[in-house]
């Protein structure tokens, strides 16, 4: 998901999400709010979490990433390509539902089966009820929007009113000819009236190994457009749509040291996680309107009555959602490359968009290409791009499986920051296939392994692309005036490096604000860009071809990931320095130079013993002598440089650390032009190096190259011996513009 609501955020940084809060503390309301969903009484009973005694127990509230790597033979082990599936299918859905355009309502029939993994039987399962989340404003989303948005911003900040809510229904559950009771539950603490996780009682337990079927019909009510999902007008995006089952992990899978229900409520900043499987889904919609989904269809849509049923089948994906418009066009493309399947693009958009449609056709190529050849190749024969209409943004920058939703432009002119802002966001939301849809990060508790380094990819192909952001107009061109900065400069501005509040291997709720949720996409980006620069960009581009490889259709954690980087690159210091300080830590850098003290080297007044006899310096004497030394040296070289001359110079650089080690290079400058490079790869808190040489220093800088983006304060990375105003300037300058452009977007909004 993209962080923010249009472009000019990502520039900016502005990410809002979810600060630190123990939901358990907050008072559910007196009352139900208007358009609170119930569930039959007859079936579904609402009831405190301290009152279930799983016989499995959930993940708890507070995981986030784990410090041990996952087995060997996690998730079936790692897939060779051999096998006939190309994940361990542990789930499946057959599907039917039906939209009502008017009421924006889908109904539905799901026959689920899943497999039990574990060693014991299992005599109670819990699904995800996302949609519950907008059904009233006393959901653990909503509760802690509210906190957030006391301490900033949230990305959807729309306030539902009647008719506007959204929620689903469980109308009946049934394990062969039994019906099931059910009842709502909060894994994490939250509020009592949030009913986003529902425990369902089996009529027979489903024994270890063997599978569980269940029948399920359902109604789903979309809210209007607030966040991810939803309706506006005639456009309908529907996701997080149908009762989905959690994911039940076993002992040596991302830290869990014993089965456990992997199944948290719906929080406001956080994503989704579930297993591998089969989806094969009809949709039945109004014939004028337009459809895409997740997967491949399946033969010719069949229609009758003025509707149009379509068939879509998709394996080896986790989740599975559709849109449904009308008035809405089509752009088709296609693409093969080595190891992967032709696959067959599309993108849906409306009219008032037609000049973002063949741009983002060309990005989402491009992203093929660029994700197949550095991570691993596309594994799916179909690609759909959904671009939301106006006034349903929220709807834009959402992925899942094959299928992915950006943002709109009248016009994309080359070379703009319109351009660059369309580009970032299709890459963006197509490389969460990988990061999130291939790989199957837990994105409720660990957002890095998606947002983060999904982030960091999209910058490295944006930099491949020699892709820059564009502050600048037409005219500004015309007169030759064209600043800009790269992708990475951008992250480095948005990451919060004075001050780092969480460790970027935090979950997506447990956060100080929402500006530090921000962080996860920023100083992720930041962070692998300082490691990949510590490695190289060979190694690291194999370690994570490597990591690909090892985990695709699997569920990665935090910690396998940087087992791999250190197996590849052989470099676990630089490794364990960026997980240790950065992923499971809060460190910041910020090395500086403090100080040039610079002395001639005269001859000194004083006595030495030389060849057995003492000899003394007057200094009278030696002032006299180092007077003609220099004339006579002046005379010898006319055109000589300020800082030069008969004698040698003693420089002293100091460097001090205020913050955490990293490695620095240090570049000094001479009065006669020359330089020297020195490394400070040390743990000191501060080091001094002393230089003798003809000329004295004049300048030292660290990090010269600009390579150690962490560094919060680049401003006190260098430091000349004489006033000089260019780098203040230079800075100045960059921030100017960059101000500048962000109010003439905000104006224009």
């Amino acid at each position: 998901m993209r962080p923010v609501v249009r472009t000019w955020g990502y520039l900016c940084a502005v990410t809002f999400s979810v600060a630190a809060c123990p939901l358990a503390a907050l008072a559910p309301p007196a009352s139900v709010p208007p358009g609170a969903a119930s569930a039959p009484a007859s079936a579904a009973t609402v009831v405190p979490n301290t009152t279930v005694l799983p016989d499995i127990p959930f993940a708890p509230a507070s995981a986030a990433a784990p410090l041990a790597p996952s087995a060997a033979g996690a998730w079936g082990g790692e897939r060779t390509g051999n096998e006939p599936t190309l994940s361990d299918r542990v789930v499946s859905y057959r599907i039917d539902a039906e939209l009502d355009a008017a009421k924006h309502a889908v109904t539905g029939k799901e026959h689920m089966t899943w497999r039990n993994r574990s060693d014991r039987p299992i005599s109670r399962v819990y699904f995800h009820l996302y949609l519950n989340g907008f059904q009233n404003e006393g959901s653990t989303w909503f509760t802690e929007r509210k906190v957030l948005t006391a301490h900033g911003r949230s990305r959807g900040t729309a306030a539902l009113k009647k008719g506007e809510w959204g929620w689903i229904d469980l109308q009946q559950v049934k394990q062969g000819d039994a019906a099931l009771k059910w009842t709502f539950v909060h894994p994490d603490g939250g509020p009592a009236t949030d009913q986003t996780v529902v425990r369902i009682d089996l009529a027979e337990p489903v024994a270890a190994g063997a599978t569980l079927a269940l029948d399920i019909d359902f109604l789903s009510q979309l809210p209007r457009v607030v966040e991810r999902t939803g309706w506006f007008g005639d456009f309908n995006l529907v996701g997080q749509w149908f009762p989905k089952i959690g994911v039940l992990e076993l002992a040596g899978e991302r830290g869990a040291t014993a089965p456990r229900w992997n199944v948290h409520e719906f929080h406001f900043n956080s994503e989704f996680y579930a297993d591998f499987g089969l989806y094969d889904v009809g949709l039945t919609v109004p014939s004028d309107y337009t459809v895409g989904a997740v997967g491949q269809l399946q033969g010719q849509p069949q229609r009758a009555n003025g509707k149009t049923t379509y068939h879509f089948v998709q394996g080896d994906v986790h989740d599975f959602a559709w849109v449904a418009a009308k008035g809405y066009r089509t752009s088709d493309g296609s693409w093969q490359g080595p190891g992967s399947p032709k696959v067959a693009l599309k993108v849906l958009y409306p009219p008032e968009y037609a000049g973002s449609a063949q741009t983002q056709l060309k990005a989402s190529i491009d992203s093929l290409d660029y994700f197949s050849k550095t991570l691993g190749a596309y594994p799916y024969g179909t690609l759909t791009v959904v671009v939301p209409p106006y006034n349903a943004s929220e709807a834009g920058g959402m992925e899942y499986p094959t299928f992915y939703t950006t943002e709109g432009y009248t016009k994309v002119e080359p070379g703009t920051f319109d351009q660059f802002g369309s580009d970032f966001v299709t890459i963006h939301e197509f490389g969460h296939g990988y990061f999130y849809g291939i790989l199957a990060s837990n994105e409720f508790e660990e957002p890095m392994l998606d947002e983060g380094l999904n982030e960091y990819w999209d910058q490295r192909m944006l930099r491949e692309r020699g892709q820059n952001i564009e502050l600048t107009t037409p005219l500004l061109r015309r007169l030759g005036f064209s600043p800009s900065f790269s992708g990475f400069a951008m992250e480095r501005m948005g990451s919060r490096l004075k001050q780092p509040a969480d460790p970027l291997g935090e979950n997506s709720w447990d956060r100080f604000s929402s500006s530090s949720y921000g962080t996860v996409y920023s100083r992720t980006a930041t962070a692998m860009h300082d490691l990949e620069e510590r490695l190289g960009k060979q190694v690291t581009e194999r370690a994570f071809h490597e990591y690909y490889k090892r985990w695709r259709f699997r569920h990665p954690s935090a910690a396998d990931l940087r087992a791999t980087l250190i197996d590849v690159s052989g470099n676990a210091k630089a490794v364990n320095e960026i997980f240790d300080q950065y992923v499971y830590g809060t460190a910041r850098i910020d090395d500086r130079v403090a100080s040039i003290d610079t002395v001639e080297v005269l001859p000194q007044a004083g006595g030495v013993l030389k060849d057995g006899k003492r000899i003394e310096f007057d200094r009278g004497e030696l002032d006299k002598q180092v007077a003609k030394q220099r004339e006579d040296w002046a005379k010898a070289h006319p055109k000589a440089k300020p800082g030069s001359g008969p004698f040698p110079w003693s420089s002293t650089v100091t460097v001090s650390r205020d913050g955490a080690q990293a490695p620095q290079l240090l570049r000094v400058k001479f009065a006669d032009g020359s330089s020297e490079d020195v490394r400070w790869n040390d743990d000191r808190r501060w080091a001094r190096f002393v230089f003798t040489r003809p000329a004295k220093v004049i300048s030292a800088a660290l990090d010269p190259e600009q390579k150690v983006y962490l560094d919060a304060n680049k401003l006190n990375d260098s430091l000349i011996t004489k006033a000089d105003g260019t780098a203040s300037r230079r800075w100045s300058a960059d921030v100017a513009a960059l101000l500048q452009t962000f109010y003439a977007l905000v104006g224009s909004l």
